[in-house]
């Protein structure tokens, strides 16, 4: 019996071109094209796929729909797989893609799409229950776990974590507390922590909160890091 595949993918001539190679392969039934996310998540209450080949980025924002769209999926339809394609090899991408559980799940490259083969496979893989992650982007999650090992942060416990978090949206002490249910006295011994681990202890307080909070930038990628 031939796989049930809803396709979504917001660039008409890439919607197309990718349509008509999945329409020739024999053991794939393309049952929904479509180019966003309220018609994606619409065609597969409809088409009930046995899985779902997406873009990462579609209307109406263009920046994670795909990875929106395949966490409610697995949440509501466990038995349909889903596979995310993206123009880069984003690890951070991935990583918010897989990090609440890989099965069912793949995340590929758009350039993988040329070779029929190995997309069918990855379709069939993910309606498995499986998954499936392009070798460049495994590549860069290696590398981030990596870079996470070494880097100073990966000292701190959870609670320290949390603390930094709320210090990089520019809270103060009293802000901090009352955010994570605390007293002050205690996050000025979390912050006093992780000062002491992220060896600023010489500084002054404010040069060391300004020096945390870039470290924790620069971790998560985020704006303001450089």
């Amino acid at each position: 019996m031939a796989l049930r595949i809803v396709f979504a993918e917001d660039n008409y001539l890439v919607r197309e071109g990718t349509a008509a190679l999945l329409d020739s392969v024999d053991e794939l039934d393309l049952t929904a094209t479509v180019s966003d996310l309220d018609s994606l998540l619409t065609a597969v209450e409809r088409e009930r796929p046995d899985a779902v080949l997406t873009d990462i980025r579609m209307p109406p924002t263009h920046t994670t729909e795909g990875i929106d769209a395949a966490r409610r999926i697995r949440a509501e339809h466990p038995s349909i797989g889903v596979v995310v394609l993206s123009q880069f090899a984003e690890d951070e991408y991935a990583y918010e893609l897989l990090k609440e559980g890989a099965a069912g799940l793949g995340y590929l490259l758009k350039e993988r799409v040329a070779d029929l083969d190995e997309l069918v496979r990855a379709l069939h893989e993910v309606s498995r229950g499986g998954s499936v992650l392009d070798p460049k982007v495994v590549e860069g999650l290696v590398l981030r776990k990596e870079r996470l090992a070494h880097s100073p942060l990966a000292q701190l416990t959870e609670r320290e974590r949390e603390v930094l978090e709320q210090m990089a949206q520019g809270k103060n002490n009293a802000a901090i507390a009352k955010a994570l249910f605390l007293t002050e006295r205690a996050i000025e011994k979390h912050i006093n922590s992780l000062f002491h681990k992220l060896d600023l202890t010489e500084e002054s307080d404010v040069h060391r909160r300004v020096m945390a909070v870039l470290a924790f930038l620069r971790e998560e990628g985020l704006p303001g890091a450089n």
